[in-house]
């Protein structure tokens, strides 16, 4: 039972900026928070890689495909440590992954949007793994290790990716002049739902509070948001690019740039499950995961086969 005294204790250790593990004790809550947290950010990683994996045969050039598997690939990987971290909370990789196939759990909103140009995939690299980076950053402090530690190699990736993003977009923006409207519509397009990414304003978010009481967050999804701005209008104007908000100004005062009003409604609708790819994505991956039936099922098998095997041997 979660008795103060435990919950006490549990929280001195968050306090002094312990890292809770597996074998620990920790607050059923805790526990389910962290569930639903990292398996949401698991299945952000899985369908990620639908808007990229489309465009993998249609890159302009056999570098740029390379480059876009090496990456699709890599979101494939981040995936997998996410969701066994989640197993070490005692939850299984079929229930997390079935409950948003099948059932309600939530995955990234930006992911619902179409990619229609090639530069769309670049503005993704540069805009949409920019912000996974400020966000990854900070949960690779959070007081989980499993979490903590899955985050520090997947913000290593997601860097590289966030650069190959950034200079394919500068190379688009200083190219020809139907390249560089392609990348300003791409930027466009992707801008606003890139700042829903942190999730809705503090004052409209019940988890965080708790998450961050509990050190699984240590800003809050606002502090995430601003810090994200300050970096990447600073970035744009180096590439020429234009960000869409006439309301974009700088602060000196607060040493920060102010930005213009989110379309909430936009958000809310995304996440309700109406957003341009919703029932798209998730048909895609429901198809996959019902036509690989056979694999895991084989994979099954051929596991007790070799520890039967295993077991004759010794």
């Amino acid at each position: 039972m979660d008795t103060k005294e435990k919950l006490d204790a549990f929280q001195d250790r968050i306090d002094r900026g312990e890292k809770i593990e597996p074998k620990d004790w920790m607050p059923e809550r805790y526990r389910q928070q962290l569930i639903r947290m990292i398996s949401q950010h698991a299945h952000s990683e899985i369908v990620g890689m639908l808007p990229e994996g489309n465009w993998i045969p249609r890159a302009p050039s056999l570098k740029r495909k390379m480059v876009l598997l090496a990456k699709v690939q890599d979101e494939a990987g981040h995936g997998l440590y996410l969701y066994s971290a989640t197993e070490t909370l005692g939850a299984r990789r079929q229930d997390v992954v079935e409950d948003y196939i099948y059932g309600n759990a939530k995955y990234s909103s930006i992911f619902n949007y179409p990619t229609l140009t090639y530069a769309d995939i670049c503005v993704i690299g540069w805009l949409v793994d920019g912000a996974a980076i400020v966000n990854q950053t900070m949960l690779a402090k959070s007081s989980y290790g499993p979490y903590a530690r899955a985050n520090l190699r997947i913000c290593r990736e997601e860097s590289f990716h966030k650069k190959q993003g950034y200079e394919m977009l500068a190379k688009m923006a200083s190219g020809t002049d139907e390249q560089k409207k392609m990348a300003q519509d791409a930027v466009n397009r992707w801008w606003w739902p890139t700042l829903m990414m942190f999730g809705p304003p503090d004052s409209d978010s019940p988890n965080s509070a708790e998450l961050i009481k509990w050190g699984v967050k240590t800003k809050t999804n606002d502090e995430l948001r601003q810090s994200y701005v300050d970096r990447m209008v600073m970035e744009a104007e180096v590439i020429d690019i234009k960000l869409p908000d006439p309301d974009l100004k700088y602060n000196k005062k607060t040493g920060h740039w102010e930005f213009g009003e989110i379309p909430w409604d936009e958000f809310w609708a995304v996440v309700k499950g109406n957003g341009p790819m919703n029932r798209e994505r998730i048909k895609a991956r429901k198809n996959a995961y019902e036509d690989g039936e056979w694999v895991r099922e084989a994979a099954i098998a051929y596991a007790r086969k070799q520890k039967l095997k295993e077991g004759k041997a010794s």
